[in-house]
C-alpha cells in the first residue's frame, strides 16, 4: 500500500506550491501537513515524495521566468564569444548568479551530515520561523527601497546568494525569507528584492532538486500520487509566484512576518503536545 494517497498528494502538492517561494518555509508547512494527516514524516518514501514534488515547484519558476532566463543565458554565451558583449548587464549578471551559488554549494556539501542530522529537527524549524520573522521585519524597516533591479551589483548578488546558507542550515528560516531580507537591507525595493531572490534561487533549487530526485524516484509511493503531487505543485507554485510579485509591489512584508510567527508557535505547540515528533 502506498504511503501517500492521491488525496493526500493533492493537499501536499498545494502546500508545496504555495510555500516554496513565499518567505514562510515550505519545510515547516509540509511537515505540519504530513503530521496532521497522519503521514509518517520520517518515512523514506515520504521524504522522497517531498523531493519529487519540489521539482514541480522548481519547474514553475523556470517556466515563469523563461524569457528572462533565455535572455540572460544568451547574453552569457554571447559574452563568452565576443568581448564587446561582456559589458552588457545580463552577461555580468549571469556570472554573478554563478558565483553567488558557489557558497551554498560548498556549505551544503561540507555540512551535509549536520544538515540532515540535528539541524533537521522540527524544533529548529519552529525556532527559525520565529527568529527569521524578526529578521524580515527589521530588514523591511531598515531598507530604503530605493534601488531597482538594474541597480544590482556583484556585491548585492554575492551577499544575497550567500544568505541562502541561513535557510540551508536553519530550514525554517526560509530561503526566500533570507534572500529577500538581505536584499532589503541592501536598499533594493521589494519587487527587485523578490525577483533577485528568484533568480539567485534557480540554480541552487534546480541543483538540489535534481540531486534529491535521483535518490527519490524509488520512493515506494505510487505513480498516481507522485503525478498528482508534482502537477499540482507546479500549477500552484506558478500562481503563487505571479501573486507574490504583484503583492510586494504594493505591500510590506508584515503579513508574512505575522503569519510566520503564528506558524512557528503552532509548530512548537504540536511538538510539545506530541501531535508531531521532531
Amino acid at each position: 500500500m502506498s504511503a501517500i494517497s492521491v488525496g493526500q498528494a493533492l493537499v501536499l502538492g498545494v502546500v508545496e506550491g504555495v510555500t516554496e517561494f513565499l518567505p514562510v518555509s515550505s519545510t515547516g508547512h509540509l511537515k505540519i501537513a504530513e503530521g496532521l494527516m497522519g503521514i509518517p514524516v520520517d518515512d523514506d518514501a515520504v521524504v522522497g515524495f517531498s523531493a519529487v514534488i519540489q521539482v514541480g515547484a522548481i519547474a514553475a519558476v523556470l517556466v515563469y521566468f523563461f524569457k528572462d532566463i533565455v535572455r540572460i543565458v544568451s547574453a552569457w554565451f554571447r559574452g563568452l564569444l565576443h568581448k564587446e558583449e561582456r559589458y552588457h548587464h545580463d552577461y555580468k549578471f549571469a556570472w554573478w548568479v554563478i558565483c553567488a551559488t558557489l557558497p551554498i554549494v560548498a556549505v551544503g556539501l561540507a555540512a551535509k551530515p549536520l544538515i540532515e542530522g540535528p539541524l533537521a529537527s522540527l524544533w529548529v524549524v519552529a525556532g527559525s520561523l520565529i527568529v527569521g520573522s524578526g529578521v524580515m521585519w527589521a530588514a523591511d524597516q531598515m531598507g530604503r527601497h530605493k534601488r531597482g533591479e538594474d541597480d544590482t551589483s556583484f556585491k548585492d548578488a554575492m551577499l544575497v546568494g550567500s544568505s541562502q546558507i541561513l535557510a540551508l542550515l536553519f530550514p525554517g528560516f526560509s530561503r526566500s525569507g533570507a534572500t529577500m531580507s538581505t536584499a532589503l537591507v541592501l536598499d533594493l525595493d521589494r519587487v527587485a528584492a523578490t525577483r533577485l531572490s528568484f533568480f539567485l534561487g534557480i540554480p541552487a533549487l534546480t541543483g538540489a532538486g535534481l540531486y534529491e530526485l535521483k535518490d527519490a524516484l524509488g520512493t515506494g509511493v505510487g505513480a498516481a500520487p507522485l503525478a498528482v503531487g508534482t502537477i499540482v505543485s507546479f500549477v500552484v507554485a506558478y500562481a503563487s509566484i505571479a501573486w507574490l510579485l504583484k503583492f510586494v509591489a504594493k505591500h510590506s512584508f508584515n503579513a508574512f512576518v505575522l503569519y510566520r510567527i503564528a506558524v512557528g508557535i503552532l509548530l512548537f505547540g504540536l511538538l510539545a503536545t506530541g501531535v508531531l515528533e521532531s
